[in-house]
């Protein structure tokens, strides 16, 4: 009988291949009957998919010295796949809010410009496919900053180049864009956008109201960073002819994906379905006979697009049972079970403080692993 082990990470205690093996010790140790294991390490296109998507290629790490959200030097890393023209970068790995200190959040002065030079790093080494991780963004500028290293000017109405990665307050002054000076090797590539979210560019569902004040915008912020990304929408559609206000997903990442959209030959996909395509884990389901995945929460966001729920409507697809475990479990799971997840478990198996449990994750994964194998070898 064959077994898949597809989890994502849990964070602050296992990446995905970590839990997949820990998984994977507890289906082996519980003795019972003759199982073959398959571990593939999942992601959702946020945090880990760029080491998951390495692990399941073969694919090589790279670093480059790029810009920071606020402009300082940092050495940051990207992937290229096992077929050596696909790169994989994170923006968060360059543009992240976790690379900034809490008084240092303000998306008036964060960049993408550090994005658009991992993009240019990739470039060199050879990559002409992207598959671009949007999430956990610090900025909120449009992709000015990524489209300025990458050579598109920005002007001001006097005609005057605006300062490079000047951060989403600059945006007001923008009145003009010339893109002559695109990188050319721009013109060959595809690009990926592992994107979750429907938000537009702008309007009460945009990027800088919804997601500005996670980024640290107090609301007198959030009115002047809408306004910005308003002008530069309309500079955008005088230029390109492309209107991204309204446009669903545009408003990922502050905007970032709006100006990927604009500029290069770009398209928005669910992040789980990417990582799904690229380690091939549908062909792992086929004629398997249990699949196990899981994360460190599971609760009603699960059903939105998390690898829990998007690895059950695989396995669902071809009648394979489902079995989630989770690090906790949350309110809202019920909807999980339209999406075939057969079951919930809980890991924690007793009262425990959160450190506890995180510090013990492997040990908790390996003795529910083999418990629910237990249950499955009854029903087999």
């Amino acid at each position: 009988m064959k077994i898949v082990i597809a989890p994502d990470s849990y964070k602050g205690s296992l990446s995905a291949k970590e839990a997949g093996l820990a998984i994977e010790r507890g289906v082996l140790g519980a003795g019972i009957g003759n199982f073959t294991t398959s571990v593939i390490p999942m992601a959702d296109g946020g945090e880990g998919t760029l080491e998951c998507l390495m692990e399941s290629t073969k694919g090589r790490m790279v670093r480059a010295v790029v810009k920071d959200p606020l402009g300082r030097d940092i050495s940051a890393v990207f992937g290229i796949l096992g077929d050596g023209r696909t790169g994989i970068i994170e923006m968060a790995k360059s543009s992240g809010l976790y690379l900034l200190e809490e008084s240092e959040r303000n998306p008036l002065l964060t960049s993408t410009y550090g994005f658009g030079q991992l993009i240019a790093a990739a470039l060199d080494e050879g990559c002409r496919h992207f598959i671009l991780g949007l999430g956990g963004s610090a900025t909120n500028d449009g992709g000015a900053g990524m489209l300025q290293a990458l050579g598109v000017e920005l002007r001001d109405s006097g005609g005057r180049p605006l300062p490079a990665g000047a951060g989403g307050g600059a945006l007001g002054e923008v009145a003009g864009i010339t893109a002559n000076g695109l990188d050319r090797r721009l013109a060959d590539c595809t690009f990926t956008l592992a994107c979750d979210v429907t938000n537009p560019f702008t309007g009460p569902r945009g990027a800088s109201a919804v997601f500005g004040p996670q980024k640290g915008a107090a609301p007198d912020m959030v009115d002047r960073l809408e306004s910005n990304l308003a002008r530069f929408a309309d500079v955008i559609r005088d230029c390109t002819g492309t209107a991204l206000h309204r446009l669903p997903g545009t408003g990922a990442a502050g905007g970032l994906a709006g100006g990927i959209l604009a500029f290069l030959n770009a398209k928005l996909e669910p992040g789980f379905s990417i990582v799904s395509a690229v380690t091939g884990l549908e062909a792992a389901i086929k004629g398997a006979d249990l699949v196990l995945t899981g994360e460190g929460r599971t609760d009603a966001q699960t059903a939105g697009g998390k690898t829990p729920a998007g690895v059950a409507g695989l396995a669902a697809r071809h009648g394979v049972p489902a079995v989630v475990l989770a690090g906790s479990v949350g309110d809202g799971i019920e909807e999980l079970y339209g999406q075939g997840v057969t079951a919930v478990f809980s890991i924690v198996n007793g009262p425990m403080s959160l450190e506890e449990a995180m510090r013990r994750t492997p040990e908790l994964l390996e003795q529910t692993a083999a418990q629910v194998m237990r249950i499955f070898a009854v029903r087999k």
